[in-house]
């Protein structure tokens, strides 16, 4: 059987841009905070999840989906609701899925379409068609009984071709667009399958809501698709996709220094006193030489512990007498 080979460059440009996208890894690498901030990978994960959701009509505000993952009630339509729950389970399984194999493709489709379709975890049985976002049709996808054939050659090519991940994952990106492999959800199984490709070589993408960058310039987003299928090359949606990833590691290089800028100083103070076994906090107060254990909480204990840099000995018990604290 012959070698089975995609339509696509790699030019200077993708080149240009890759490099820079190496550069932004290794600032953000140098963030040694950066892993140290939980809030922060927090709201990367929201952003993620509202962005890829905004993109497919969600009507919930990131306040609403920031309120759903933390278990309060929203008031909303029921399918965007259960749209977000989905899609936060799904993006929590990219620590343990194997993006190379469509089982696992499979299983989360199932998870990211539980309750909003008929036909989850399966490959569709109809045909579609790729719309942008006035509802026009952009692409109508391959017929149905292709798609099988079509997807699984998708993923021997991804597991056998050398070309580098950022170029690859975009590649794989357009082609299952192309293909379309399921009845519904493959806008956001493709951007999350992308995440998850990017992951497995760089774990820090985990935590970079490239979806954002996506949803900011969402009528580009389509005409890349729209244009790589006019030229029968995924070149124009490579080229996109570069420029995305490079913009959302800036943002969140950003995004960092603007959080770690607000450890105030006291904060540092904090720091220097810790120490990576247990003090109770009349110890830490002693060593800072304070005496208000309100100012302390306020302007110390509490900026710090959501800073993730400190943690507590009993964290189901935050107000137990026996508390301590340790710098993690």
């Amino acid at each position: 059987m012959d070698k089975y080979v995609l339509p696509f460059d790699i030019t200077n440009e993708m080149f240009d841009i890759s490099t820079k996208i190496m550069e932004s890894l290794g600032k953000l690498a140098n963030v040694n905070e950066f892993k140290k901030l939980p809030r922060l990978r927090k709201v990367s994960r929201i952003k993620s999840i509202h962005s890829s959701l905004a993109i497919e009509n969600n009507t919930l505000s990131i306040e609403q989906v920031t309120d759903i993952l933390n278990g309060k009630r929203v008031i909303g339509p029921s399918k965007d609701i259960i749209a977000v729950k989905n899609a936060f389970e799904a993006y929590s399984k990219l620590d343990s899925i194997n993006p190379y194999d469509l089982k696992d493709m499979l299983k989360i489709h199932e998870i990211m379409m539980k309750d909003l379709i008929n036909e989850v975890g399966r490959l569709r049985s109809s045909n579609v068609g790729v719309f942008d976002e006035q509802g026009n049709v952009i692409h109508a996808a391959p017929p149905a009984k292709m798609v099988s054939i079509l997807i699984n050659q998708l993923f021997d090519w991804l597991k056998n071709d050398p070309v580098q991940m950022l170029i690859k994952s975009s590649i794989f990106h357009y082609e299952f667009e192309f293909i379309h492999p399921f009845c519904d959800g493959n806008g956001r199984i493709g951007r999350l399958w992308q995440t998850a490709l990017l992951a497995s070589w760089k774990p820090i993408f985990k935590y970079i809501p490239i979806e954002s960058v996506i949803s900011s310039n969402q009528e580009e987003y389509y005409k890349a698709i729209s244009q790589s299928t006019k030229d029968g090359k995924s070149n124009a949606f490579i080229l996109f996709m570069l420029n995305v990833i490079n913009k959302a590691i800036e943002d969140i290089l950003a995004e960092s220094a603007n959080h770690l800028n607000h450890l105030n100083i006291q904060i540092n103070k904090l720091m220097q006193v810790m120490e990576t076994y247990p003090q109770s906090a009349k110890m830490i107060m002693d060593r800072l030489k304070l005496k208000s254990r309100i100012s302390f909480r306020k302007n110390y204990l509490i900026p710090a512990l959501e800073a993730g840099l400190i943690a507590m000995t009993i964290p189901d018990k935050p107000t137990s007498k026996s508390q301590m604290y340790y710098k993690i």
